[in-house]
């Protein structure tokens, strides 16, 4: 048996801004981390060419700021990954890589957690759920109905267009994977056909800032879960706003000016065809929706403000809208050899033995604080604001966790 007062499930941002923390308090704890190295999730979950979403100066773990030259930047994948494994050596946090949690279960008749772990059993006053919200890749269970000869994977599993085999690809999601992924494999000479979603679009610079100095000064980022129409939303897909290699805008109209292959959601799959809903219009629209509200909110805070920044009109592109509307894709016929399932990834907690989630599996808590003693969560979009997920606000909800530990 392991007894140890704080146990940190997950060694990403969340759960390594945790540890700083009890570490500059001296607090005995470990972080246990199922990869066998850090950065685990951009190591091995992102592709080549990945770079930061969010520009450099909102790289802000505790104790490690961004301090380069280069804050409007975007750190590429290998940059990004040297940045944590640099993080836990300058620390000297207690990460113990290769040990995969299996249960969490609350001790009989007293406070503490007994934890199940492929490398023994421990136990804890303390357990912080790190595991984020990105854990199992969202892939439809139609997809078994695909012909054997087509290869699919998620997007976290692609790296670069030499991996697939030759032929056209089908990229399922426009949310801000699949757009980089469809990006870089039309650019490379494939034919691509894109399976529009619901997400939302915004500019990579508006006004003469990059957007997320805007959104950081309109609260847009400090949003809480309370101010939105449903709890649902926080569930879907983050806009597209970066391009491969970071630093420039994305639009559908674009990439079907460009000749991407655009389609509404996908419904289904039968006798080799692409079954898809008739809506890629309504999906359009709501991405240009997206940034006329997120540019029109930005245009109201410098006039409130007296901001001296020059106006600008974006490019209003309608290229997408002139495309015919299909409700099925012959795979075979369209030169379809690769499905990349860009959907994204659900959450699952069922590791802890408590009824801690709400219905749409989110976690019940507050700052991170559930109502039962010592567990916790961080490092999940919407936990507390819009920001909660990235290392520019992640540890706002790692400091109000550690207030409640320390008490």
């Amino acid at each position: 048996m392991n007894k140890i007062e704080t146990i940190i499930i997950g060694g990403g941002q969340a759960g390594l801004a945790t540890s700083y923390h009890l570490k500059q308090l001296g607090r005995e704890h470990v972080v246990l981390e199922a990869a066998e190295k850090a950065g685990n999730a951009w190591r091995n979950d992102r592709w080549d060419s990945f770079t930061f979403v969010t520009p450099n100066w909102m790289i802000q773990l505790p104790g490690a700021h961004y301090d380069g030259n280069d804050p409007d930047g975007f750190l590429p994948k290998a940059e990004i990954v040297a940045y944590f494994e640099q993080y836990v050596e300058k620390y000297e946090l207690p990460v113990r890589y290769n040990t995969t949690v299996l249960e969490v279960a609350p001790l009989e008749g007293r406070i503490g957690y007994l934890l199940e772990t492929s490398d023994g059993t421990y136990q804890a006053k303390d357990v912080v759920m790190a595991t984020g919200s990105f854990q199992k890749p969202k892939i439809p269970a139609f997809s078994s109905d695909i012909p054997a000869g087509i290869t699919q994977l998620h997007s976290g599993h692609y790296r670069n267009p030499n991996q697939l085999p030759e032929g056209a690809v089908l990229v399922v999601g426009s949310a801000q994977s699949g757009m980089q992924v469809a990006e870089e494999l039309y650019q490379s000479g494939r034919t691509v056909y894109l399976c529009t979603g619901g997400a939302g679009r915004v500019p990579r610079r508006y006004r003469g800032r990059e957007i997320f100095y805007w959104l950081r000064d309109t609260g847009f980022l400090d949003l809480t879960p309370d101010k939105l129409p449903s709890l649902k939303t926080r569930l879907g897909g983050n806009p597209h706003c970066s391009g491969k290699n970071g630093g420039h805008s994305l639009n559908l109209h674009q990439y079907a000016r460009d000749g991407v292959h655009l389609l509404g959601h996908i419904a289904g799959m039968q006798a080799g065809k692409m079954l898809l809903k008739p809506d890629l219009k309504e999906n359009l629209a709501k991405a240009d929706k997206a940034e006329k509200d997120i540019t029109g909110m930005i245009d109201r805070y410098i006039e409130a403000k007296g901001v001296n920044a020059p106006r600008e009109t974006l490019p209003d592109l309608q290229d997408g809208y002139a495309v015919d509307v299909i409700t099925e894709l012959d795979l075979k016929a369209a030169g379809v050899n690769t499905i990349i399932w860009a959907m994204g990834y659900k959450s699952d907690f069922s590791l802890v033995k408590l009824p801690i989630t709400d219905e749409d599996g989110f976690p019940i808590q507050k700052g991170g604080v559930t109502q039962y003693p010592g567990l916790y969560f961080v490092g999940m979009n919407w936990l507390s604001k819009r920001k909660s997920v990235t290392l520019w606000g992640v540890n706002e909800d790692v400091e109000s966790i550690i207030a409640d530990i320390a008490k």
